[in-house]
């Protein structure tokens, strides 16, 4: 039997992801200060047990003015690094790789908790202790409808947004992450400054898509310079807006050229974020077709997600070279094991993608209850004769 292809390795520069599937960075809102502790080693070291090869933290704000919320974890400091670092032990632990993703969220910043309503955080709805703060973006246009409007930031205000992705790189470094992935998506700063829906700028930094992405890859050259040469560096992006009048396909994969030619790795594509709402084609594995599209004309490898829900469905997409990775969220979040669920059913049945402290107590499992057959009920005891 050929082994499924979500079940192979792959390497990129010195790391060797132990297979194709990914946890995709899902902010959990769920921190005071930007440091984590043992929620977040319980629901990331989950994933790293029910078999994802890559496990990625969530959008991590390398500024305290960057983060999306009150509860939105950070790497603006030294203390962060310990947190962080113990979680990337344990995943390492359990075989897989650790990354995290590093943000800014610009406009969409100073928001409260998706459970708390979401939208701007304002001086009413405010939690004790969690003031609203000022946000920062391309050119001053809000993020929502009515919602604040950010500070333009200036070109010496751009160099320190830069300086704090550098540092916060390095803090990753300090804390043992194989891969840093930089958020250029989803309708936060870096995407603000890509999108011509939110950027308008009649400087170096606005305009054109060559000038509307100078700051991104700015930031993204940066960050190759300080993250080690052993190490993948990947990068989000929307492929297309929201809205048909925002970033097209073509604009996104001109980017990606520019991404690979600066080192960029691996382009992890969504999409959506500025403009709200989705003009385009939605269904299962609709953002596919960007990343296949991406990998082939930009020449770079590639990480789909969206809508994949179905271990033969992400195999189709690894086994066709539409993508070279599969990245899950929500999937995820329902069934922290669906990595060793996918490949146990791509691979006949077989529990050798499961932890050793599960994998031979469950084959032999199955195998008794294979002898027995179904529980039929309605009694709940179903048992054999001894046998002679």
């Amino acid at each position: 039997m050929t082994p499924p292809a979500l079940s192979q390795p792959l390497t990129l520069r010195d790391r060797t992801l132990p297979n194709r599937l990914v946890v995709a960075p899902m902010c959990q809102y769920s921190v005071s200060d930007g440091l984590v502790g043992d929620y977040h080693l319980v629901h990331l070291g989950r994933f790293a047990l029910g078999g994802f090869g890559l496990v990625i933290v969530e959008a991590t704000a390398v500024t305290a003015d960057g983060r999306i919320s009150h509860g939105d974890v950070g790497l603006w400091s030294a203390a962060h690094v310990p947190g962080l670092a113990r979680i990337a032990d344990f995943l390492h632990g359990q075989g897989a790789l650790a990354g995290v993703q590093l943000a800014h969220a610009g406009a969409k910043a100073s928001s409260r908790r998706p459970w708390e309503g979401g939208g701007p955080v304002t001086p009413e709805n405010a939690n004790p202790g969690e003031d609203p703060w000022p946000t920062v973006s391309a050119s001053a246009v809000a993020a929502v409808p009515d919602g604040p409007l950010p500070h333009a930031l200036t070109v010496a205000e751009l160099d320190d947004v830069r300086e704090a992705f550098v540092a916060a790189t390095r803090r990753a470094v300090e804390a043992g992450f194989d891969v840093v992935e930089i958020h250029a998506a989803h309708g936060y700063l870096l995407h603000q400054f890509l999108s011509p829906m939110s950027n308008h700028r009649d400087d170096e930094y606005g305009g054109s898509p060559e000038a509307r992405m100078r700051f991104p890859l700015e930031v993204v050259s940066a960050v190759r310079e300080a993250w080690p040469d052993d190490r993948p560096l990947f990068v989000r992006v929307s492929a297309v807006d929201g809205s048909r009048q925002g970033i097209t396909i073509e604009d996104t994969v001109a980017f990606c050229r520019e991404l690979e030619a600066v080192g960029v790795d691996v382009v992890d594509v969504s999409g959506g974020g500025v403009g709200g709402g989705w003009e385009h084609p939605i269904g299962y594995g609709y953002q596919v077709p960007y990343a296949e599209r991406i990998r082939s004309e930009a020449g770079i490898a590639t990480m789909a997600v969206g809508l994949l829900v179905d271990a033969a469905q992400a195999e189709a997409v690894v086994a066709a070279e539409r993508a070279d990775l599969v990245a899950f969220a929500r999937e995820a979040q329902d069934d922290p094991n669906f990595a060793v669920h996918a490949l146990r059913s791509l691979d006949g049945g077989s529990f050798d993608a499961y932890p050793v402290q599960a994998g031979p107590r469950l084959a032999g499992r199955a195998r008794l209850l294979n002898r027995l057959g179904p529980w039929t009920g309605p009694d709940p005891v179903q048992v054999e004769a001894p046998r002679s």
